[in-house]
């Protein structure tokens, strides 16, 4: 196992029990009680998974994971101790693909960092094709959107769409089942690979990072439709 695992937190304690058990699965774990120093490292370093938390001493979670995206595509954990929607949804709109709330169970936070890792995995290897095993693609055309799982790369109209492992997972999982409605309940636990709890919020927040990243407008979107009630579509 060679995952390196970026840690990032101002509370020593939580930060040396976050690096202990990711230790004890056998990762690799590079620690900061700030983001400035962190994002320095993350600049030059082979970063597979970043475990961040909301408040820290210089910049906060937020604007090291809005720093991190402009860059990198690794999966993000954010760790608050704030309950309110609000900063979770933040997070999720900036880039981040999971995040937990303090106090957290350490082996919790280990599963879903194998999760992630399972999931950036697959993506950098081209395994994206689970939901159809007989007839397996590899590229998905939808009125000049473009998307292939071998290359990972997504075009709309010809111009490079960034995408994270979670949006790229998204995009595909509704590109690939064109003209069928997804229930937000079906996509979380295709994508994210858990039981639905109460996740709504996840699943919208994400949706609409991808609309922003297509340009779709809020109120008519080309690509990503919402059927009310029931959950999105790609027509």
């Amino acid at each position: 196992m060679n995952e390196k695992i970026l840690v990032v937190d101002d509370e020593k304690e939580i930060a040396d029990l976050v690096e202990v058990c990711l230790k004890n699965e056998g990762y690799s774990v590079c620690k900061f009680y700030n983001g400035t120093d962190a994002l320095k490292y993350a600049e030059t370093s082979n970063i597979s998974l970043g475990v961040l938390d909301v408040m820290l001493p210089d910049i906060d979670g937020f604007t090291l994971v809005q720093r991190l995206r402009e860059r990198f595509v690794f999966p993000i954990i954010m760790l608050t101790a704030k309950v309110e929607d609000s900063d979770k949804i933040t997070g999720l709109m900036l880039g981040a693909d999971d995040y937990m709330t303090k106090p957290f169970s350490p082996p919790e936070l280990v599963a879903r960092v194998k999760t992630q890792l399972r999931r950036y995995t697959r993506y950098n290897s081209g395994d994206l094709n689970d939901g159809d095993k007989q007839k397996p693609r590899t590229e998905i055309d939808v009125r000049g959107l473009n998307i292939n799982s071998e290359s990972h790369r997504c075009t709309l109209n010809g111009k490079e769409i960034v995408l994270t492992p979670i949006e790229f997972s998204i995009l595909w999982y509704l590109c690939s089942r064109k003209g069928s409605v997804v229930s937000g309940e079906e996509l979380f636990e295709a994508v994210w690979g858990e039981k639905y709890l109460d996740s709504s919020n996840t699943v919208t927040a994400h949706i609409a990072r991808l609309r922003e990243k297509l340009g779709e407008p809020p109120r008519r979107p080309r690509y990503i439709k919402t059927v009310w009630g029931v959950g999105y579509t790609v027509d």
